[in-house]
């Protein structure tokens, strides 16, 4: 018993390293002000082909208007048991949204992208209002939205 428990031990030891290591990552997102209500945002993740991969916020309580941030709600099929515990309230013209997510190293120089979907009551949504790709070269670099993202941001 002894020999097996020392054996799983090692094997546990040796893949240690293998284990993908994750690092905090903080993102940052400032709104234009549009002069309208409260965004819904969604932030997530594509992988290189353009998967969907996972949702790392969605700022907007109510899921009823989920389906107004078209491309995240098509990937999800706006599945609300899969946001749960990382959801807020929604995001004002001229206000800043930061959040924090660990992201595993893997993701980054892997041709992952990061996509913010936008939607504003009685205003146009905006699928996709920012994508950037996930490089470790691109944190701290600000990128401009398309229509209710300003400016975007993210770092370690």
């Amino acid at each position: 018993m002894k020999t097996l428990i020392s054996c799983l031990t090692l094997a546990a030891a040796a893949s240690l390293p293998t284990l993908a290591a994750a690092r905090p990552v903080t993102l940052t997102t400032n709104l234009k002000d549009y002069g309208g209500d409260g965004a819904y945002l969604a932030v997530y993740l594509t992988d290189a082909s353009g998967a969907y991969a996972r949702t790392l916020w969605v700022a907007g309580e109510k899921s009823k208007y989920y389906k107004h941030l078209t491309d995240w709600h098509r990937a999800t099929g706006g599945a609300a048991a899969a946001i749960n515990g990382i959801t807020g309230a929604s995001v004002g013209a001229g206000q800043t949204l930061t959040i924090s997510a660990d992201l595993e190293d893997a993701l980054f120089d892997a041709g992952y992208t990061l996509n913010i979907d936008a939607a504003v009551e009685d205003m146009r949504d905006s699928p996709r209002d920012l994508s950037v790709p996930l490089t470790t070269a691109g944190a701290g670099q600000t990128t401009s939205g398309r229509r209710y993202v300003s400016t975007f941001s993210y770092g370690f």
